[in-house]
């Protein structure tokens, strides 16, 4: 046998290097992932960094993070003291007497965790018609003599809303302060998004693009945080929020148009003291973006209302340290007795939020989810397929609504009086990296205005069954679970 010296050869510099760095990401990722993470999140992300450690830590450092940049958290901490010092003189009208026994523990919690106050003397009216709704709030910005503050996730300038851009120039040409926000990224990666801003810009819109990804500007922040707002006040009397976009059913988008994809949305419209919090909600965006405190509008002033329903305004986000649209949602669900209905396209719950549901059938309430049965978001459709299982076989009822319709409301109605609407999906990224804002409703004639919204749903839907939903197969299931594995990656 010949003897050779190979089995001492060591090994190349380059590859005990690799190993190094390989065995240090893995310890470094032990203690740098998990703290102030869900469970589920830590152990997504450490599962990606240990499958593949080198790709797998430069996209944790490059999205694991979801907090804002420092300036922007001291600009947002600002803005939260500003609201919290200003609850007091936006606590406005007179409340409806006898609230259940939860009901003022709700409202509560949602001031602790930032929202704004309740008030009382409301005007409340769902829009449902997607044309509709666009030129109801051309209308009201054709008759602004004052402001008309804007804030949309997407704002285009196309053939649908023609009608609102109209009316945006008609409003600056006779000199009111039109002040428009829109998000960056979903409106970059969207067609007409030049053509809309050189239209705002000549008609001499005040204008800016939230969380803008500017890195040579020094405008740089975790890339897939969104401001998903939608919001329009007019002269602080009048304000709009909901699901709905400004821009056409189809999104301008090839793919859309090709397939005939129509989206389904819901907005509502307020007049009364909670417009007030509305535009408390713009004006810390503004904040935020501008760093400037507008002069020009006076929040304790106090609008008078066309009804009587008690509204609450609860802007959710990376700015604030608790997931205040979460907490709702979940105590909402506690609180039920009879009734549940969800409306969300995007259901990718965490587990806090399954448990409540599984705990709200299991005391008998009826629990019921709407969603599309086609999705146009391929990792968000596939992550919340992978709870039916769960839901259904906990006994909640899933309506799924029919193509090439694409359902976009977002709510969220308990018993007989009291309802949520607004941006917020029920799922993690809505939760945790986006900027949302709800609107908590008493009321039992708005409920009924949802619940024929509900309705409505209903006779466009089918019913998902556990028995068709078991034979779905094998590679669905796969496509399923991966899915749900990544949408962890908070």
């Amino acid at each position: 046998m010949e003897w050779t010296w190979e089995w001492l050869a060591w090994p190349s510099i380059g590859t005990t290097i690799l190993r190094c760095v390989d065995l240090a990401i893995r310890i470094g990722a032990i203690f740098l992932v998990p703290p102030n993470r869900r469970p589920s999140s830590a152990m997504a992300w450490l599962m990606l960094i240990f499958l593949v450690p080198i790709p797998g830590i430069l996209f944790f450092f490059l999205i694991g993070n979801p907090r804002l940049p420092m300036k922007r958290r001291r600009m947002q901490a600002a803005v939260n003291e500003t609201l919290r010092a200003a609850n007091a003189d936006l606590q406005l009208g007179t409340l409806i007497p006898n609230p259940p026994s939860w009901f003022q523990p709700i409202v509560r919690m949602n001031r602790e965790f930032g929202a704004l106050p309740l008030s009382g003397d409301n005007g409340v009216r769902l829009i449902s018609d997607y044309e509709a709704s666009i030129h109801e709030m051309a209308a009201a910005v054709r008759g602004a003599t004052k402001t008309v503050h804007v804030e949309f996730y997407i704002l285009k300038a196309d053939a649908t809303t023609e009608p609102f851009f109209q009316a945006l120039e008609a409003a600056c040409a006779r000199g009111v302060r039109v002040r428009v926000l829109m998000d960056h990224w979903a409106n970059l990666v969207k067609p007409l998004h030049r053509e809309t801003m050189r239209r705002l810009t000549r008609m001499g819109a005040d204008w800016h693009l939230l969380l803008p990804l500017k890195p040579l500007a020094g405008k740089f922040q975790r890339p897939d945080l969104r401001n998903h707002r939608k919001l329009l006040i007019v002269d602080s009397e009048v304000a709009y929020l909901g699901s709905q976009n400004m821009t056409d059913r189809s999104y301008n988008l090839r793919k859309n148009i090709k397939q005939g994809l129509q989206w389904i949305d819901t907005m509502v419209r307020l007049d009364g003291p909670v417009v007030r919090s509305v535009e408390a909600v713009f004006l810390s965006d503004y904040y935020s973006e501008v760093g400037e405190i507008l002069d020009d509008i006076d929040l304790q002033e106090q609008p008078s209302g066309s009804d009587d329903f008690d509204c609450q305004v609860v802007p959710s986000g990376p700015g604030f340290d608790s997931e205040n649209n979460l907490h709702l949602f979940l105590s909402l669900i506690y609180a039920a007795k009879k009734r549940i209905v969800m409306v969300s396209p995007y259901f990718v719950p965490d587990e806090a939020l399954i448990r409540a549901i599984a705990g709200a059938v299991a005391r008998g309430v009826e629990v019921e989810l709407f969603v599309g049965e086609k999705g146009d978001q391929a990792m968000v459709y596939h992550a919340q397929r992978s709870y039916y299982d769960d839901i259904l076989s906990s006994g909640v009822r899933i309506w799924m609504y029919r193509p090439p319709y694409i359902l976009h409301t977002k709510s969220l109605s308990i018993d007989d009086e009291t309802a949520v609407i607004g941006s917020s999906n029920m799922d993690m990224r809505s939760f945790g990296l986006n900027f949302e804002v709800s609107l908590l409703v008493r009321g039992d004639r708005f409920v009924d205005q949802l619940r024929a919204v509900e309705e409505s749903y209903r006779a466009d839907s089918r019913e998902l069954t556990l028995e068709e939903w078991s034979k779905r197969p094998m590679r669905s299931r796969a496509l399923d679970n991966l899915a749900r594995l990544t949408s962890a990656l908070q």
